[in-house]
């Protein structure tokens, strides 16, 4: 990797460059996180693993809609997603058609991923986010780039604040070519950096009037399949980005402010990828745990209420609820009466699925795994 990479110019835009022996510290980090993800994963059978897809995708979709300060309904979004992949139960209200848009557009970026992506396959994208035409109560241009300029500002009406203007109207098709073709023919040889600068490139030029967040989202998605394939689909990466949104934005803002010197940004940006790459990773080790759990206890006969609570229990990961299973909470779990539920977690204890912490009302049960429940429990 050369240390300085030119990348852009755009009219009334300084010339896009990075350091590459900086940025290069970053990549070998994320690309370890990113190893540890795929070789997990070869331990999974079908079924695990697409449940962790279903999970990731839906968190996915979500996050990148709260990052505009859009709230997806969750159980809609989950059931579309497992109608996708066929898994699940499938029960939740179906998703509204700009949320099935949204999914159908994450969808065709990871299928699709070797497919050249043309100004055509952009719009589609973004027509798909607005299929009434409206973006709230406002009339909007979709399914075609914008023919107005284009501010980023916020506070209140009459006092608000202009963080960045894009470039004119005119201009947009010409710098998207620009953009598309860089994308497309790959002069940035490592695809974790192609994402970060394709990216911060797409919300520069911004070239819809409305949905190029997400959009820009997905051409991260898109960028991440084409390296790493369907196991791209477990790197929660706007999930990252929502958790971080101030500093997204800030980080965003000082790129596209600054001289054309981005290396800050791309480092930024994939320290993300990591940290989703290290995140998803945890997520395999809790599913491969949790298959190992099934697998041990195949033979032991225990009621549907028991097996709903032990996999909510296991969903929730090492550090469980908080505060353990309780007899009161396996009641509301259940819709079952206080003697019921303290018999059914009893027998999940003298079967080996629970553990028991405390006693009389301060009695909580966790289960049974090395490392999961409270420090005093790890262990055999």
């Amino acid at each position: 990797m050369q240390s300085t990479q030119l990348l852009w110019q755009a009219p009334g835009w300084p010339a896009m460059r990075y350091d590459g022996r900086t940025v290069a510290d970053e990549v070998t980090l994320a690309r370890r996180a990113q190893g540890l993800v795929e070789g997990k994963l070869t331990v999974l059978g079908f079924d695990d693993r697409q449940a962790l897809v279903a999970d990731a995708w839906t968190d996915e979709a979500v996050s990148t809609a709260a990052i505009e300060g859009e709230q997806l309904d969750l159980l809609a979004v989950r059931s579309s997603v497992a109608t996708r992949l066929g898994v699940g139960s499938n029960r939740g209200a179906a998703a509204p058609r700009h949320v099935d848009g949204l999914l159908d557009i994450m969808d065709d970026a990871v299928r699709n991923a070797g497919v050249v992506l043309t100004h055509e396959r952009l719009c589609r994208w973004q027509a798909a986010l607005f299929p009434t035409g409206l973006s709230g109560m406002r009339v909007i241009k979709v399914g075609a780039y914008r023919d107005r300029p284009i501010q980023i500002v916020s506070g209140p009406t009459g006092h608000e604040v202009v963080h960045y203007e894009a470039p004119p109207a005119a201009k947009v098709k010409q710098e998207m070519q620009r953009l598309l073709a860089w994308f497309n023919q790959g002069s940035e040889d490592d695809l974790l950096v192609r994402a970060a600068i394709g990216h911060l490139w797409f919300e520069t030029i911004h070239p819809f009037d409305d949905g190029n967040g997400r959009v820009g989202r997905v051409l991260v998605d898109l960028a991440l399949a084409r390296d790493s394939g369907e196991a791209s689909r477990l790197m929660r990466i706007s999930h990252r980005l929502l958790e971080n949104r101030d500093q997204y934005y800030n980080e965003l803002g000082h790129a596209q402010h600054g001289d054309g010197e981005v290396t800050q940004w791309v480092v930024w940006f994939v320290r993300q990828v990591r940290v989703a790459c290290e995140q998803a990773a945890t997520d395999i080790d809790a599913s491969i745990e949790k298959a190992a759990f099934w697998a041990r206890h195949r033979k032991q006969p225990i009621n549907d209420r028991q097996r709903k609570v032990l996999n909510a229990m296991l969903d929730a990961g090492r550090q469980g609820f908080t505060g353990g299973m309780s007899t009161r909470k396996y009641e509301s779990m259940t819709s079952s009466s206080r003697a019921t539920a303290s018999r059914d977690l009893i027998e999940l204890e003298v079967a080996g699925m629970l553990r028991k912490v405390g006693a009389g009302r301060s009695t909580r049960y966790y289960v049974s795994l090395d490392g999961w429940g409270p420090a005093e429990q790890v262990g055999p």
